[in-house]
């Protein structure tokens, strides 16, 4: 041990010279340079050409590709999924990330694979509490990542920013900027993280200074009334809300149809038992703390667009106090973009829990991420597990000024180049991406082709929905 402590403290090029390589860490000194060799990863995809998008003769309709999507679902609850995907273009396309993997599997790639999120769009970055009572701001919904194209995100991130300003009244010039801006930010992003040390890369842009780094003033007074929110957002708000005190001094869920409902005290006692797998894959300095809560009560909860229709319970957990704590418990179903990997090349992962699957993925994206994540099956079926409201909020980028549209854009971009960073070396992407507008030009012309794709799917399933081949619940 003395020997071994000799040596690592040794001068670096002695120390290298004396131990022999270690499995799992790079060599010293450094072989070869990332930057470069992803420099001549240009003349193989040109950064242009990442602007093409040639739809294929065999793609599935939209309302067919809905329809697939919701195999597998809960039948009473698609027509709410299907309505709620109805209600816009952007709406269409946060519950289409199958649809568009398929697309994106037919597009030019470079072979550099990151875990991406997979589901990438401008609301699925928000708020939420760390341990210590602070906010975070970041990618916060992991159902569809696996370890894939880093394009794929940056793409489906460019369109929905395109779809979004649309929505909000933005003309065409605009929304283009924004989608353009989210590349740039995160080509720049790429660029600062590649020349930092490695352990300030990792931790790099905090999100006290991403307004600054994004130039992103014009949204701080909509990220502070985001995060007033936010902060009342809490286990103890949501409990007060949709609980009720029972004889025995404990609280229950009341029903609210159809996003809340009470369920058979078989189903309950299922979920409730399963938090004892959970507990095994937690930390086990997080246990005290889950072992001074009882378990009071299991609802189910409708979850959001993309989600709905998957099973999906609250689980109400009280103090010695009356405190409330609640966890999420939703089934993890396999990623949508896992049959389209293969179609682009790229190794299919083996998965042994969806449920892990996700956790795993949101951890090593994220900076920070909630203590409580885990996972566990209910009845065969795989589940991760979460706090249920802690302190989330989140910016609804089709509600934005127009003037705030490429604010919020180059924040997206700035904090998507951040998670991919953790997985791939930004060297890599950086040498890349380059330091010209060549790739944000692209991408942002890409994006606004995709847009005017999505708003014909988006017609189709409206039209499907209006002749009733499709079951759609509007409003819900």
């Amino acid at each position: 041990m003395t020997e071994v402590g000799t040596q690592i403290g040794a001068a670096v090029p002695r120390q290298a010279a004396r131990i022999s390589p270690v499995p799992g860490f790079a060599r010293w000194p450094a072989q070869g340079s990332p930057k470069e060799e992803g420099k001549a990863l240009r003349a193989r995809v040109r950064r242009s050409s990442h602007a093409e998008l040639v739809v294929d003769v065999d793609r599935p309709d939209a309302v067919t590709a809905v329809e697939e999507s919701n195999r597998g679902r809960i039948p009473e609850l698609t027509p709410i999924r299907v309505g709620r995907m109805a209600a816009s273009p952007f709406a269409f396309l946060r519950g289409s990330a199958g649809l568009m993997a398929y697309d994106l599997a037919r597009t030019p790639m470079t072979g550099i694979d990151a875990q991406i999120c997979g589901d990438a769009h401008a609301a699925n970055f928000g708020l939420y509490g760390d341990a210590r009572g602070g906010l975070v701001i970041d990618l916060n919904d992991f159902d569809e990542t696996v370890h894939g194209p880093w394009e794929w995100d940056l793409k489906r991130l460019a369109t929905s920013l395109v779809l979004a300003g649309r929505e909000a009244g933005a003309g065409e010039d605009k929304c283009r900027d924004a989608a353009h801006d989210a590349v740039g930010a995160y080509r720049r992003t790429m660029r600062l993280l590649a020349k930092l040390p490695v352990l300030d890369a990792w931790n790099a842009i905090a999100d006290e200074e991403l307004v600054s780094h994004t130039d992103a003033h014009d949204l701080l007074g909509t990220l502070e009334r985001v995060s007033q929110k936010a902060r009342a957002n809490t286990s103890g708000r949501f409990a007060a809300k949709s609980t009720e005190p029972v004889e025995d001094g404990g609280r229950r869920f009341v029903d609210a149809p159809p996003v809340l409902r009470r369920i058979p005290d078989a189903e309950a006692a299922a979920v409730a038992a399963s938090l004892e797998e959970y507990l095994t894959t937690l930390s086990e300095d997080r246990l005290p703390l889950l072992a001074r809560y009882a378990v009071h009560d299991v609802a189910f909860r409708v979850v959001g667009t993309g989600s709905v229709g998957t099973r999906s319970y609250v689980v109400l957990l009280l103090d010695h106090r009356g405190e409330p704590l609640i966890l999420q418990v939703k089934e993890a179903r396999p990623s949508a973009l896992l049959p389209h990997l293969a179609t682009a090349g790229r190794p299919l992962p083996e998965v042994e829990h969806e449920g892990r699957r996700v956790v795993l993925g949101q951890k090593r994206m994220q900076v920070v991420s909630d203590i409580l994540l885990g996972w566990t099956s209910v009845d065969g079926r795989p589940y991760q597990v979460r706090q249920f409201r802690n302190r989330k909020g989140s910016v609804d980028p089709a509600a934005l000024a127009i003037d705030q549209l490429d604010d919020y854009a180059r924040m997206t971009g700035a904090l998507l180049a951040r998670a991919h960073s953790h997985s791939a070396d930004p060297r890599l992407i950086s040498g890349y991406c380059g330091k010209n507008e060549e790739l944000d030009e692209a991408i942002g012309m890409f994006a606004v082709a995709y847009a005017d794709r999505t708003e014909a799917d988006h017609a189709e399933l409206v039209a499907a929905v209006s002749s009733g081949r499709v079951a759609g619940e509007l409003g819900v």
